[in-house]
C-alpha cells in the first residue's frame, strides 16, 4: 500500500476514509477529518500528555480479557458512504475488542467506531466545545456506547456518557475523586 506525504499544503479535494488513513503522519500536531477536510490542532501539552498515561495506566488493568485500550489512534466514524468525504476523530483513549485491533491489522485502514466501546476525551484550553458539544454529537451518531470526558480545570472530574437508543447520550452526573462504574465492565479510577 503506498501511503502519501503531506507537504505544507492541503489536499485540493475532500478526503474519504481511505484516502485519510493512506496519509503519512504530519511533522507536527495532529489530524483529524470533518466531512472530508482535515483539521489540525497543536500537540497535546506534557500535562495533558501525563494524565493520559495515568489513566490508561489505571484503565489497561482493570479491562477485561478481550479488551484493548488504545492511546491516540483514529477511528472511522462511519458517518459517511464508502467514496465519499469522511469523518474521523482521534480520541485520547479508546477501548475497542481485541477483535477488531485484529480485523484493522489484517486489514488496513482504521479501527471503526461501530465497534468501539469507550471513547475518552481529555479536555484542554482549547477543546471544551469541541469535546462537549461537537465530538459528543458525532460520538452518539457514530453509535459508540460510553464517552467519558475527563476535564482537568480544578478540581478535575469526569462525566460519563452512555447511549441511549432514543436521545442520544445520557449524560451521568460530574465526578471527582473516584470515579467507579460496572458499565460497560467494572472498573475504578483515582481521578486526582
Amino acid at each position: 500500500m503506498r501511503r502519501h506525504h503531506i507537504e505544507s499544503s492541503a489536499p485540493t479535494h475532500l478526503l474519504t476514509i481511505a484516502e485519510y488513513a493512506d496519509l503519512d503522519e504530519l511533522g507536527t500536531g495532529y489530524t483529524e477529518l470533518l466531512e472530508g477536510r482535515l483539521l489540525m490542532s497543536p500537540s497535546p501539552t506534557p500535562e495533558h500528555q501525563k494524565v493520559m498515561f495515568g489513566l490508561g495506566y489505571q484503565l489497561f488493568d482493570q479491562l477485561p480479557d478481550d479488551l484493548d485500550l488504545i492511546l491516540e489512534v483514529d477511528i472511522d466514524l462511519g458517518l459517511a458512504e464508502p467514496g465519499q468525504p469522511g469523518f474521523s476523530r482521534r480520541p485520547d483513549l479508546v477501548v475497542v475488542p481485541k477483535a477488531e485491533v485484529a480485523r484493522r491489522q489484517a486489514e488496513g485502514g482504521l479501527l471503526r467506531a461501530a465497534e468501539v466501546l469507550v471513547v475518552v476525551e481529555i479536555v484542554s484550553p482549547g477543546s471544551k466545545r469541541t469535546d462537549r458539544v461537537v465530538k459528543y454529537s458525532e460520538y452518539a451518531e457514530a453509535g459508540i456506547p460510553h464517552y467519558w470526558i475527563l476535564d482537568l480545570s480544578e478540581p478535575v472530574s469526569l462525566v460519563a456518557a452512555h447511549l441511549s437508543e432514543e436521545f442520544g447520550y445520557h449524560s451521568g452526573a460530574e465526578v471527582t475523586g473516584t470515579f467507579k462504574t460496572d458499565v460497560p465492565f467494572p472498573v475504578e479510577v483515582r481521578l486526582d
